[in-house]
């Protein structure tokens, strides 16, 4: 082949790798968590637990008119919704997750960015009252999961009661760490964190951190193989694993604001402990199950099992 045939098949392959790079959407930023959305079946209670236990700010749902948010942040907050009247799916009335959701700098640039990766997206984004833009998947283990993007000016929050404002991770029941990370790690470019055991050798819990920022998702994998939650999973049992977390600059310190303040009537430890992670912790229960666990934003202690490899989160 001549040298002027060469240069040209060259040229040709450039343009067409150029061509294709260019029709390949680029993957927008993930910075954070933006909520998680659970199921209540007693309002009141619920309503107390959030607005007074937790201090949040109580808001209209732009998402689902029969929803209602409870919000930490302009970005983040709790969706509460109506027990559904119909059994719910896997296990009946034991659980208490909608789904858990992502904000992102662009909705429609993430709903694009998973169609070209092959994955199901929705044919448009669904669209709040707020300005808000958001679309819903499912992930490899069929958990719902939303891309936010938040509106562009976010409204002030009047929490000042809140016993934290950032909610720096959330959890659910995980059955297969490598079938999850084909997702979280793979596609969507979450960091590994920290992983742990309650036993030597044995790995429960697995944090992956967002790709834009320090928010982390933790693998919940005490249910065995298989998929959906087990026959035999109790509801108390479940909401241990759906569960999201607000971190504390010292959680004992928080501890004695809700001490002071007559708000410990939820279930809840005992006392703040040191997790395996080396953090402080202390765990609340909402009136359904579902875990608050208020966490240091950094370590007192080393951990154990393995060591942080990323930032830790910030106030």
């Amino acid at each position: 082949m001549s040298c002027r045939l060469i240069a040209a098949a060259c040229l040709s392959m450039f343009a067409a790798a150029s061509v294709s790079a260019q029709s390949s959407p680029t993957r927008p930023q993930i910075t954070g968590i933006s909520h998680l959305a659970i199921y209540t079946s007693d309002a009141p209670a619920t309503d107390h637990y959030y607005t007074v236990i937790v201090g949040a700010a109580k808001l209209p749902d732009p998402e689902n008119p029969r929803g209602v948010r409870y919000a930490v942040s302009p970005t983040q907050f709790i969706e509460v919704l109506p027990l559904p009247a119909a059994p719910l799916p896997a296990a009946g009335s034991v659980n208490r997750l909608d789904h858990s959701a992502w904000n992102t700098t662009s909705a429609d640039g993430m709903r694009k960015y998973l169609a070209a990766k092959g994955w199901n997206v929705p044919a448009q984004l669904q669209h709040g009252a707020d300005g808000s833009r958001w679309f819903e998947v499912l992930d490899p283990e069929g958990n719902q999961v939303q891309f936010v993007q938040p509106p562009a000016h976010p409204r002030p929050i009047d929490a000042p009661n809140a016993i934290g404002h950032h909610i720096i991770h959330i959890g659910f029941l995980v059955h297969s760490r490598d079938h999850e990370d084909t997702f979280y790690r793979a596609l969507l470019g979450f960091r590994p964190y920290w992983w742990g055991g309650s036993h030597p050798g044995h790995i429960d819990w697995v944090s992956q951190q967002v790709p834009d920022g320090h928010d982390w998702l933790e693998y919940m994998l005490g249910a065995g193989p298989g998929t959906g939650i087990p026959a035999d999973m109790t509801q108390s049992r479940l909401g241990v694993m759906d569960h999201f977390s607000i971190g504390e600059a010292s959680v004992p310190d928080a501890y004695k604001i809700l001490q002071a303040g007559n708000r410990l009537t939820s279930r809840h430890d005992p006392a703040p402990k040191i997790g395996l992670d080396g953090k402080y912790q202390f765990n609340l229960e909402d009136p359904d199950g579902i875990r608050l666990e208020l966490m240091n934003f950094h370590a007192t202690n080393k951990p154990c099992c393995s060591p942080f490899t990323a930032a830790d989160p910030e106030k």
